[in-house]
């Protein structure tokens, strides 16, 4: 076999086992004679078990690198990208510019989505939102109306109106946000936070994903989304349902007792250590620590998801959809409960901000829905005093043009997607608070200055996390593997 070219991911998985099961006969064989001790010391003395470093795949530095400011995440995806002109960058000078075109002068010819690309015009639809002035730590900060309730945390807000991203429609750009890749089958961040802190609640997932249903067009959601790529499936984010049944086919089917499902699984579990025993594929041993999550699970959900012990002062600060399973209130405070409990990384997504059309009406009533419990759910973490080690961000796929797409009157627009620049706020866990970061041009089409890419913020991330992102790496397909990627740096004007 010629080592020189690379393999398919099956043909390096299936000769790694043929590999690992070599090693482990020759092991008992040898044992035999030499003592497994000794056995040890020959395949230690280079530093590796194998000629083919078959330890790769375990963390080069278990643990943080150095003293973490944040223990977990709570990361609220706006599905579709919300517009930044109509929330978080002020720009009351294009109010002259309505209806004229985009000058090209501004535009540069970037390249554009299929959906405008066949415009003959591209007339400019300045926001008919009007915007405030709040107190920040620095010398204030402008929202828009529609966050009425998020404004009360411009104290406590670091925004980001400098981001940009390589991806212009969703699939790629939420696969890059949550990757650090525009391809799918990467880990997602949740993912390389499972390997790299472990698991803080036994009887939890280290990863927990809630999705609420939004007003208007909705993106499909991938599993792929919260997927584990080769970290192995018991770094898998785990989705919990609205309803009855949070997770399926968790509870017992009828007729079925703990006291069964116990002794089926220690009996799936021997099998199970037998066939690891036999290939030592380690997704066999993630198989077992999935059944034994699921079993331990069947008494953590429930509890987790009864809500009825919160007091009525917290139900209010959410607002009155926090009783409706599945809402983004009611996720918003199943967010700070997992927080309680332990759970590293938890991923709230919000569908329906593509808003191609009919702008105004809709981010209207997305806004009506997230505005209120996003904001209790930071003033919730603080006053339990567990917003200094929970770092909440709150972010899109990229943002929306300057420029109108479909019907513009003077009340009415749409806006394409626009990868080159675009907002986000975070808040908590090692971020700076009550600052504002970056600006734009006037037409917030092109970043003027302190621009931010996608791996600059999970660089940064990983920092408040403890983690070098550099040294934060798997070993798989033949070279180390981390979430950045081969780029990305801290941003320092953001840490705390």
């Amino acid at each position: 076999m010629d080592y020189s070219s690379p393999l398919d991911p099956l043909q390096e998985r299936n000769l790694l086992l043929t590999r690992r099961r070599f090693f482990d006969i020759s092991a008992r064989s040898i044992g035999a004679g030499l003592g497994a001790l000794g056995l040890q010391s020959i395949l230690s003395a280079s530093g590796s078990a194998s000629p083919f470093n078959l330890q790769a795949s375990e963390p080069t530095e278990p643990g943080p690198h150095f003293r973490p400011r944040a223990k977990r995440v709570i990361y609220m995806h706006m599905e579709g990208a919300p517009s930044q002109l109509d929330l978080f960058d002020y720009k009351p000078g294009l109010q002259e510019y309505f209806d004229k075109d985009l000058p090209e002068s501004v535009r540069q010819g970037q390249r554009l989505t299929t959906m405008t690309s066949g415009q003959t015009r591209f007339p400019l639809a300045p926001s008919i939102y009007k915007f405030n002035r709040h107190e920040n730590n620095q010398d204030g900060i402008w929202l828009s109306e529609l966050l009425p309730h998020t404004s009360a945390l411009s104290k406590e807000m670091c925004l980001v109106r400098s981001m940009h991203t390589d991806a212009i429609n969703h699939e790629p750009g939420i696969t890059f946000f949550q990757t650090g890749n525009q391809q799918p089958g990467r880990p997602s961040f949740g993912s390389w936070m499972s390997y790299g802190l472990g698991n803080a609640n036994a009887n939890l997932p280290a990863f927990v994903v809630l999705i609420s249903q939004g007003i208007g067009n909705m993106q499909a959601l991938s599993a792929r989304f919260w997927g584990s790529g080769f970290l192995g499936g018991e770094h898998q984010g785990c989705k919990l349902r609205s309803g009855k049944d949070s997770v399926l086919y968790l509870n017992n089917p009828d007729g079925v007792s703990r006291e069964d499902r116990r002794e089926m699984l220690d009996l799936v579990s021997k099998l199970n250590e037998e066939e690891y025993s036999r290939n030592l594929d380690p997704e066999v041993q993630t198989r077992i620590a999935q059944g034994e999550m699921a079993y331990r699970m069947q008494m953590s959900v429930p509890e987790l998801t009864d809500i009825s012990k919160e007091d009525e002062a917290t139900l209010d600060l959410y607002g009155k959809d926090v009783r409706n399973p599945g809402s983004f209130a009611s996720n918003c405070l199943m967010a700070r409960r997992l927080a309680e409990r332990g759970v590293r990384f938890i991923q709230l997504y919000m569908r329906g901000w593509d808003q191609h059309n009919n702008l105004p009406k809709e981010i209207s009533a997305q806004c009506k829905a997230v505005d209120q419990a996003q904001s209790a759910l930071v003033l919730d973490l603080k006053r339990r005093g567990l917003l200094e080690d929970t770092l909440v961000i709150w972010a899109g796929e990229f943002g929306r043009t300057v420029y109108s797409q479909g019907t513009l009157t003077a009340k009415n627009y749409g806006r394409d997607h626009h990868p080159r620049c675009f907002s986000l706020w975070m808040a908590g866990g090692g971020i700076q608070p009550g600052i504002v970061y970056g600006k734009t041009d006037d037409f917030s089409y092109n970043i003027t200055e302190n621009p931010v890419s996608v791996h600059d913020l999970h660089a940064t991330l990983l920092h408040c996390l403890g983690f070098d992102h550099k040294r934060l790496v798997y070993r798989a397909q033949g070279r180390d593997m981390r979430l950045t990627d081969v780029f990305g740096h801290v941003v320092t004007p953001l840490l705390a």
